[in-house]
């Protein structure tokens, strides 16, 4: 295995009239389905926080040694970005997904398929364009002897029958298949060092309850960037090919059967392929939290992801003081921009 690392970043315009038009013609069709649907729509899927060009100043500060940055798009690409730059290699949906499953506004479906994006390499962080690097790391921050470096802990989630949450839906689907192929006594024996440890901090309240169980309850969700072996993708695949294409024919996110990517990043766990990272490496934010900014000034985590969120009534109040302080830390205009 050689020691290339690309990254992988995911980003949509939400405000491209070609891909709203082709959006809102299958969210029609399926609006008219007889028997109905439940579909995960919501605008925050598509907003954007205008950050992305920082997203790009920070690998280049933070990761110059990086290999590929491959930018997964329906097809749109930011007015600044640099294509010409060596580095970055634009992925259409089509270059990777079957054509059967396009178009897809499934955020579960472009995932599923990344082990197919040509040249790509066995090594990949997977980002979504609301995860930034905020401080220098290191390759050895994501794959150590080729293994991938992670945050896990146990987490009891909620499987409760009637409960329509798309989520925890596929968060149980994902389990599910997990204790179908693995022994958590035969895990917990080999694998206990990496979950009963200080590395894992608070999250350590939630893990030792859970080794008292006889399978696994669920792995906390951490939001952060996800280093991945493209052989775990295959692996999977073999496995579980049926779960997968059924994921893959929605176009929507729903609340019906099907998965998501961190049933890849699961298999990881459940083999004991990973290495245990601190889990003050990142930290997730909800939009509207006040200590965002503050995080990002002081280098506070070394990576952050951003969620978007429903209940914030002043998106663009809060996008501003975020891009202000990015500006602080990554002021200098990177060569991937024009």
């Amino acid at each position: 295995m050689n020691d290339k690392i690309d990254f992988v970043v995911t980003w949509v315009d939400g405000s491209d009239p070609n891909w709203l038009k082709e959006k809102n013609k299958y969210e029609k069709e399926l609006k008219g389905e007889k028997k109905g649907s439940s579909f995960d729509n919501n605008k925050i899927r598509y907003r954007d926080m205008e950050c992305f060009k920082y997203w790009f100043r920070a690998i280049e500060k933070y990761a110059s040694w990086v290999n590929k940055i491959y930018l997964v798009t329906w097809g749109h690409i930011p007015d600044w970005l640099n294509t010409n730059n060596e580095r970055i290699v634009i992925v259409k949906h089509e270059d990777y997904i079957p054509k059967e499953y396009l178009p897809t506004f499934n955020s579960n479906v472009i995932e599923e398929f990344f082990y197919l994006i040509p040249g790509l390499s066995e090594k990949f962080v997977y980002f979504n364009d609301d995860m930034f690097i905020t401080d220098y790391v290191k390759p050895t921050d994501f794959f150590v002897n080729n293994v991938p470096c992670d945050n896990c802990s146990l987490r009891a989630i909620s499987c409760v029958k009637g409960n329509n949450d798309s989520f925890y839906k596929k968060l149980c689907n994902d389990m599910e298949i997990i204790n179908e192929y693995f022994d958590f006594k035969k895990w917990k024996k080999e694998n206990f060092r990496k979950i009963v440890t200080p590395r894992i901090g608070k999250y350590l309240l939630f893990s030792i309850p859970c080794m008292l169980y006889k399978d696994f309850l669920g792995f906390n969700v951490y939001h952060l960037p996800v280093s991945y072996l493209k052989t775990t993708f295959k692996k999977v695949w073999d496995k579980e090919e049926d779960i997968l294409l059924q994921t893959a024919s929605f176009k929507f996110r729903n609340n019906r059967d099907s998965v998501n990517h961190w049933l890849f990043e699961y298999w990881q766990f459940a083999e004991g392929n990973f290495i245990q990272r601190k889990s003050s490496f990142g930290r997730t934010f909800v939009i509207n939290h006040k200590d965002i900014e503050k995080a990002i000034i002081k280098n506070k985590y070394k990576v952050i992801c951003i969620n978007d969120s429903l209940l914030l009534d002043n998106f663009e109040e809060k996008k501003k003081k975020i891009i202000s302080a990015f500006e602080q830390i990554l002021p200098d205009k990177s060569s991937f921009e024009k």
